[in-house]
Parts: C-alpha cells; structure tokens; sequence
C-alpha cells in the first residue's frame, strides 16, 4: 500500500490533471518556461483564476515556480507523473488478473455443467 505521503501526492496529482484548464497550463509549460501572466493570456478566465489553477499544479508538485524580480517563472515538473503512471499499471495488472481468474472460474463452471449433460 503506497505510505500517506505518496497517497497525497498521487492524490492532488491527479485531481491536478482533472482540470481542461490545467492540463492546458501543463502542455503550455511541457514547451518550456513561462511567465504567470503569459500563461493566463490564453484563458477566457481572470488572473486570479488562473493563479489559483496554478497553486493546485504546484501542491501537486506538477509546477515549481521562481521569482526573477517582480515576475513568477514557471516550470513543469513531469516526476508525479510517473508516480500516477505507476499506480494506473498496477490497477490495470491487478484487474487484468482479477478478470481473467473470473473467466477461469465461469470456464470451469461451464465445462462441469457441459460435462453432466
């Protein structure tokens, strides 16, 4: 079982990418670096709407950002993604077998009730 300090950041990693608007600001910042305000232009949204989608990047440690005087740099950070990646293929693995053991189980059942006819 992931320790809490994992579960939090696959958590607020993934509510993170929960968001069309978020996801824009990340694909934007996959590109390279960009400015607060450079990243709001593009949405219909305030400033501070877009600040606040940037604050849940960054506890989802999607997003570091740096000060250079008066200006927020912003940049993507790809490494909870692998945690997201990691859980998403154990799930898959873990259904994958739970299904296949319920198909076993329905073949055999099915193959008795074949066989006493």
């Amino acid at each position: 079982m992931l320790g809490s300090r994992s579960t939090k950041i696959l958590d607020h990693a993934l509510i993170a990418l929960a968001d069309p608007t978020r996801r824009a600001i990340l694909k934007r910042l996959a590109r390279g670096e960009a400015r607060v305000t450079e990243l709001a232009r593009p949405f219909s949204v305030s400033l501070n709407s877009v600040s606040k989608h940037i604050k849940l990047l960054e506890r989802a440690g999607l997003v570091v950002r740096r000060k250079v005087g008066r200006e927020h740099i912003l940049r993507f950070r790809p490494e909870p993604l692998s945690k997201i990646q990691n859980w998403i293929s154990k799930q898959e693995a873990f259904w994958k077998s739970s299904l296949q053991a319920l198909d076993n189980l329905l073949q055999d059942e099915n193959d008795s009730r074949e066989q006493k006819k």
